[in-house]
């Protein structure tokens, strides 16, 4: 493997588990408009125009914000007129918090991954289908044998004892892989 195949693999790794903050960072510059979608997506596409810009080492989630701020920025100039909009003093203020602490998107994302590692190994294979690879119940069902039905009740349940966790965790602050 060359040196540049390696940088892009350590790009798409870091790319990839800031995609959630990514997403409600755009979110958070543009609530309630359903561009915000659209406008991270493009946000990506930028990025990894970029990447060669990047300094491994250095902060990523800052610099991918950064870039989603131009981006937003971007969205706003060009549909200013049918949005409401922030001043740029909030805008600043909401730029200013979110980088460089843990957020609360932040913190429950952390407990909801240690909360999938505690699941059993079935149950945490029906979460990856059902929600990250986004498989029908009714293929996966087929798959495993089982009906659409019981998986239905079984997520349920899943997600009621995943939903119990992180609020434990959250409420007794032990968050950090524990």
């Amino acid at each position: 493997m060359n040196e540049n195949d390696q940088y892009n693999n350590e790009f798409v790794a870091l790319l990839t588990e800031h995609q959630s903050a990514l997403r409600y960072y755009v979110a958070s510059l543009l609530p309630g408009d359903s561009a915000a979608v659209d406008v991270a997506q493009q946000a990506n596409a930028t990025i990894w125009r970029k990447r060669d810009n990047f300094e491994l080492g250095t902060n990523f989630k800052a610099w991918i914000f950064s870039i989603a701020r131009f981006e937003v920025l971007n969205h706003r100039k060009k549909y200013q007129r049918d949005h409401v909009v922030f001043s740029e003093e909030m805008e600043d203020l909401i730029v200013s918090e979110l980088p460089g602490r843990p957020t609360e998107m932040d913190l429950k994302q952390e407990a909801l991954t240690a909360c999938l590692q505690k699941l059993k190994p079935a149950d945490r294979e029906l979460i990856q289908h059902r929600y990250f690879e986004n498989t029908p119940l009714a293929e996966y069902s087929s798959q495993i044998n089982r009906s659409v039905g019981s998986l239905k009740v079984t997520l349920h349940r899943i997600r009621n004892r995943l939903l119990q966790c992180v609020e434990s965790k959250l409420a007794k602050g032990k968050v950090l892989g524990s």
